[in-house]
């Protein structure tokens, strides 16, 4: 029982609080730019993009290294770097030295801290757990981010009437320390890296790229993240925007619509194991991928008074349910069909194949909105994110029962 893993509690626990801290950087660095320094659509496209285009450029030699090295050490090192970068935000604020460049800056290394600490602490999971607590556990995790989406983007709201957006990023700051804090605690032995063959990192990432493509399963996420990833920059850079400028929200209600769909995110990690076993992960995949697609075009579709935007906010919130069945069917599936000793190198891949691709979406969001309008380049980003369930569709997921078929050995 996990329950009785005091490591894994450790573990659990600090991911908790840091994932609460995270959601108030995430909304706080847009609504600091957006409301603190004015920025343009333009700017706001650029910050969105610039912590993942920091992934297109690192995020495979993260794999790597996260193959290399132990993982636990680097998730302490990179949970104190990011705690130090962030409390830059509000001592710049403070200082009246805050500007969009330093923003970009924050955003971009923050990415880069962020990228090796996710593939680093996915591969580092089940070597915590027993395989087949795998799917247990993952779901123990996307929990607790679930009520970080009920908690923190709230919170963020909150915060930013009341102390400024930048001092509520210290917050965050303060939380990445509490993570370091119970990595430290750990006292399970982390088996040793395996031994390199000594070919060199670029050999190494392309054998990891290979594994991607070759195996069906992992080609088919691929393929889905490619076009979810895409499509969600197009949405992403322009929603605080498109909320504040357009629907004319504030901040604390936007960030209470927010938190709406970290309840249905709850509800929806609660029940994504139950959910698994029920209709077969192949089933559950597909229909949390079409529920959270159809879900999203509520979004741009938000029109009328705040009352009535808001009504749409509501419904295109409850598609957070879908998020945790689909990720964490996800990634319980990339853990236990690749490998130990590449899961690093693939777990990277995926990650530069979503959050990769996000700033060329944002980018391409940016420019569109300025060109045919910011609800119009929603719209089209929409439509995208539903048609990327084509992938799974069409793969041999759909007819995945269980992870017990697909298993590998180490």
């Amino acid at each position: 029982m996990l329950r009785r893993q005091r490591d894994f509690l450790k573990l659990w626990t600090g991911q908790a609080i840091s994932q609460m801290g995270s959601r108030i950087t995430r909304e706080g660095l847009p609504y600091t730019a957006a409301i603190v320094l004015g920025a343009t659509p333009f700017q706001m496209g650029v910050l969105s993009g610039a912590s993942a285009a920091s992934i297109l450029i690192f995020g495979l030699f993260a794999g790597a290294w996260a193959d290399r090295l132990r993982r636990r050490p680097i998730l302490i090192v990179t949970d104190i770097g990011r705690a130090l970068l962030l409390g830059t935000v509000p001592l710049a604020a403070i200082l009246h030295r805050l500007t969009m460049a330093h923003l970009y800056a924050v955003a971009a290394i923050a990415g880069v801290l962020t990228v090796l600490f996710d593939v680093s602490y996915q591969a580092y999971v089940p070597s915590l757990v027993e395989r087949d607590q795998i799917l247990a556990a993952n779901s123990r995790l996307a929990l607790s981010e679930s009520v970080a989406e009920v908690t923190g983007p709230g919170l963020t709201g909150i915060l930013a009437q009341w102390l400024t957006a930048p001092i509520a990023i210290a917050f965050d700051a303060a939380s990445f320390l509490v993570s370091a804090v119970s990595l430290l605690l750990i006292r399970k032995p982390e088996p040793p890296p395996h031994p390199s063959a000594d070919t060199g990192m670029v050999h190494e990432i392309r054998e990891g790229l290979r594994t991607s493509w070759e195996n069906p399963y992992l080609r088919a996420l691929a393929f889905r993240s490619v076009v979810a990833g895409f499509s969600g920059g197009l949405i992403g850079s322009m929603y605080v925007l498109f909320s504040i400028r357009v629907l004319h929200l504030t901040p604390a209600i936007l960030g209470a619509t927010i938190s709406f769909g970290g309840f249905a995110a709850v509800a929806g990690s609660a029940f994504a194991e139950r959910i698994a076993k029920r209709l077969g992960l192949g089933r559950a995949f597909i229909g949390a991928s079409l529920y959270t697609g159809v879900c999203v075009l509520f979004f741009p579709l938000a029109h009328g008074s705040v009352t009535t935007a808001v009504v749409f906010m509501l419904i295109a919130q409850l598609g957070d349910a879908g998020w945790p069945v689909y990720t964490i069917g996800e990634t319980s599936l990339r853990q236990s069909v690749t490998p130990d000793r590449l899961l690093g190198r693939v777990n990277s891949a995926m990650h530069l194949l979503f959050r990769g691709i996000v700033p060329v979406g944002a980018f391409a969001g940016g420019a569109m909105a300025s060109a045919i309008g910011i609800r119009q380049t929603m719209l089209a980003g929409a439509a995208g994110f539903l048609l990327s369930s084509l992938c799974l569709i069409l793969s041999p997921i759909r007819k995945l029962e269980d992870l017990a078929a697909v298993a590998v050995a180490d």
